[in-house]
């Protein structure tokens, strides 16, 4: 059958087999395990996939002490549905709420509270990991702590994660305190994110084709989980409320070149307008504060049947803001422009692999068209050339030089996946292409 991932390249030949629970691994093949293929690149995708989508059943939750117990091909919309009227949200959330579990962790996923909050994996209590061996291995920051620290982020090159158990986060009501605050240029918009460190959620929209003063210009947008005495009357109502299912699907593949600098300009004017005041202050719903894409279902459509990349670095404190300024002029340069242009801070890692550094992170959407793959090989050296680097859970065409240059402990992984996974039975077209999964010359 054919499979690909969200961005819709590649797309291969694979035969995909559900996993069963039983216990034992799906092939006698190198495969890899996958949840809802909601990743943008390669890193779930080969000749043989084991999907997890049927092993999805809630375990336990401690409704007291916030702990929750789940099998690996649970999404986050199921969790969020028994875990949210309950007063508890997920501690770390990325920006679609489809993805599963065992994705969250293989990608050790980051939200808007990075800074803040971390990854996702900093609040996993224990996982259970199905081996190259056959055994089950249960996991966490004591116990078979390398196996834990290796599978965060790991990108299921060291087993099949089966069952994670993880902390959950207090809330009084489903709702965001949103302050959205719209900013003149690129660096007010990083003073504004420096100065507002403290709130717990922030992320920012940006126009990559305005030039000059404007450059950079767009809206911030900050949040914290909203106390019950915020509410209206109306949403005390019901101040727990979980999110509405998706009602609109994207119809079809929109037709090549849909997606074009005067589509790109004329929804981004639109967008930066729509706000009059420079700032607006309202009480949200949690779903289109962290989901608003969610809100159309087969979004991706309106990339073409050729698909999209999405393109996500991270480029450290003291080289982000001339860095950033250099990638937005790499952008008009290539003229080709994204509609979706996310701006995020980071905090710290303290991840053996995972993607996040101390710095600004910035995510960009590609229509694939001639002359793409050159052009961001270009913006891969200028990424590298500033000490930052790229996302694995985004990458489907990285060179395995850009990768080692990127991730100072890439070579360890290298070895610790040979160590757990030492004839590579789990392996992903991303491993292969990286050589890590694959002997290098």
């Amino acid at each position: 059958m054919k499979v690909g991932n969200w961005s819709n390249y590649p797309i291969v030949d694979s035969e995909m087999k559900s996993y069963n629970g039983s216990g034992k691994l799906a092939f006698q093949e190198p495969f890899i395990a996958r949840g809802n293929g909601r990743c943008y690149g390669d890193s779930s995708l080969n000749n043989n996939i084991s999907s997890m989508l049927g092993h999805n059943k809630a375990l336990a939750f401690d409704i007291e002490s916030g702990t929750f117990t789940c099998q690996a091909g649970m999404t986050l919309d199921r969790v969020l549905e028994i875990t949210v009227p309950n007063g508890w949200f997920l501690p770390v959330t990325p920006g679609t709420k489809f993805i599963s579990i065992g994705g969250a962790v293989a990608s050790n996923v980051h939200g808007k509270n990075h800074h803040f909050d971390g990854c996702f994996n900093e609040h996993v209590l224990h996982l259970k990991v199905l081996t190259n061996s056959g055994e089950i291995k249960t996991c966490s920051k004591t116990e078979n702590a390398e196996l834990f620290e290796t599978t965060s982020g790991g990108m299921g090159l060291t087993g099949v994660i089966l069952q994670v158990t993880f902390q959950l986060k207090k809330i009084e009501s489903s709702f965001i305190d949103n302050k959205s605050i719209k900013a003149k240029n690129l660096d007010e918009l990083v003073d504004l994110f420096r100065e507002n460190e403290k709130v717990t959620y922030s992320v920012s929209w940006i126009d990559c084709l305005q030039t000059g003063k404007s450059k950079g210009r767009g809206l911030l947008m900050l949040g914290e989980h909203a106390k019950l005495d915020q509410l209206s009357n109306k949403q005390k109502e019901n101040p727990l409320v979980t999110h509405p299912p998706s009602k609109i699907t994207f119809p079809m593949n929109l037709p090549p070149n849909s997606i074009n600098k005067l589509t790109v300009k004329a929804f981004n004017t639109a967008y930066y307008g729509k706000q009059f005041s420079r700032v607006q202050n309202s009480i949200i719903h949690y779903d289109p504060f962290f989901y608003p894409l969610d809100a159309i279902l087969m979004w991706n459509r309106v990339y073409g049947k050729k698909g999209f990349l999405q393109y996500q670095f991270v480029i450290p404190f003291g080289q982000s803001n001339r860095g950033m300024h250099q990638v937005l002029d790499k952008i008009r340069e290539y003229g080709q422009a994204s509609p979706l242009v996310v701006l995020k801070l980071f905090g710290k890692q303290d991840d053996f692999i995972s993607f996040p550094m101390e710095g600004f992170t910035l995510a960009l959407d590609f229509p694939i068209r001639k002359g793409l793959f050159e052009f961001l090989e270009e913006l891969d050296r200028m990424i590298v050339d500033l000490g930052g680097r790229h996302y694995l859970t985004k990458d489907a065409r990285m060179t395995r030089e850009t990768f080692f240059k990127g991730y100072p402990n890439a070579q360890e992984f290298q070895d610790r996946i040979k160590k757990f996974n030492p004839d590579y039975k789990f392996s992903s077209l991303q491993s292969e292409r990286l050589g890590l999964t694959q002997k290098t010359s």
